[in-house]
């Protein structure tokens, strides 16, 4: 009788191990991306965002996260893989399969994007009203933009005149066309191929904001650094969070809550401060670096900006309805960035006076 009690004792326990275990791993989900760990989105997003889902879930998610392409492919493939299982959820620039994302390129136009974080959450709600089905083959987590960009050279820009020739890394489709217009040489790459590019000679200069000068070390490659006055960056790219749809679907309602709370605008101003965030240190960067870092007065800005008009003229030419996206972009960042400043200078003005005039 003794015996009996143990065998089923023990027969007990190792059922409730084996569910426990169950229980534990419901499912795993492997993070796929180009940039190395201690990139901004990586480290400041994908990170967090996997902790918090784990923690969340009970431990019923678990994430694993490889960098810099470390399952193959190439970052262009990276929407592909997402969509076919080949990985679970990935991080991608929409800007790398050029003609894909035709409503959510409405972003990369020149001069009218603001800051990394009104400008994502005014993307964000831009493809939830306008733009989700290009994203009908996956589960969408979130889309961003990235903080203004601009040109980080080996040779100082200073006027339209002195980008003539040079060759320029573009992102993208738009901004290659940008390039172009405003008299440069674009060469379309990856952003991980621009410091080997940098190094060797096969580019002059490339446009990124200052947030990705940091992995990429351009700060110590290159020594001049170009923006511009007014309220509006040069350009931006887009982004996208996306999850398989199948193992999203496949999830227990409870499982899909986590995905979902942690998704959306919450994690598209996640990311947009993370990128803000780290604009102030790439910037800062440089300048400790003694790099020469110009920002364009008003006269030569709007000299970029009717020469880049161009670009946003035929855009909005080569489809029916794109005036209107173009509208309701500009409507949105402009929304978005006002009650950002608002939040900013209610902040401000709630402070002591010595904290106010510490800022």
């Amino acid at each position: 009788m003794f015996k009996t009690t143990i065998k089923a004792a023990l027969a007990g326990a190792i059922v409730a191990a084996a569910t426990g275990y169950a229980a534990a791993q419901d499912v795993t989900l492997r993070i796929h991306q180009m940039l190395p760990p201690q990139a901004t989105i990586p480290n400041e997003v994908l990170v967090p965002w996997g902790k918090a889902v784990e923690e969340q879930s009970g431990g019923r998610i678990a994430i694993q996260h490889y960098p810099s392409m470390q399952l193959g492919g190439t970052p262009p493939e990276l929407f592909d893989q997402a969509r076919d299982g080949v990985v679970d959820v990935i991080w991608t620039v929409l800007g790398y399969t050029p003609g894909r994302f035709p409503k959510t390129e409405t972003f990369e136009l020149p001069f009218i994007m603001t800051d990394a974080v009104s400008t994502s959450e005014a993307l964000q709600e831009f493809v939830e009203t306008n733009a989700m089905d290009e994203f009908a083959d996956v589960h969408l987590l979130a889309v961003h933009a990235h903080g203004p960009g601009l040109f980080h050279t080996k040779e100082p820009i200073e006027k339209l005149e002195d980008l003539q020739g040079m060759k320029i890394r573009g992102g993208s489709r738009v901004i290659n066309e940008l390039l172009t217009k405003l008299g440069a040489t674009p060469v379309g790459l990856p952003v991980p191929a621009v410091s080997e590019a940098l190094s060797k000679g096969v580019i002059d200069g490339t446009t990124i904001p200052w947030e990705v000068t940091l992995p990429l070390r351009v700060s110590e490659l290159v020594t001049n650094h170009t923006g511009f006055s007014g309220d509006n960056g040069l350009y931006t790219q887009t982004f996208a969070i996306a999850m398989n749809k199948d193992v999203y679907e496949g999830l227990p309602d409870d499982l899909k809550k986590v995905i979902d709370d942690n998704s959306g605008m919450k994690l598209a101003r996640m990311a947009g401060e993370a990128m803000a965030r780290q604009d102030a240190v790439g910037e800062k960067k440089a300048e400790e670096a003694g790099n020469n870092i110009v920002t364009l007065d008003e006269a030569e800005t709007q000299r970029f900006k009717d020469a880049a008009a161009q670009v946003v003229d035929e855009w909005v030419a080569a489809g029916e309805g794109r005036q209107a996206l173009l509208d309701d972009a500009k409507a949105l960042i402009a929304k978005y960035t006002e009650e950002n400043a608002d939040d900013e200078d209610g902040m401000t003005s709630a402070m002591p006076a010595s904290e106010s005039t510490n800022k």
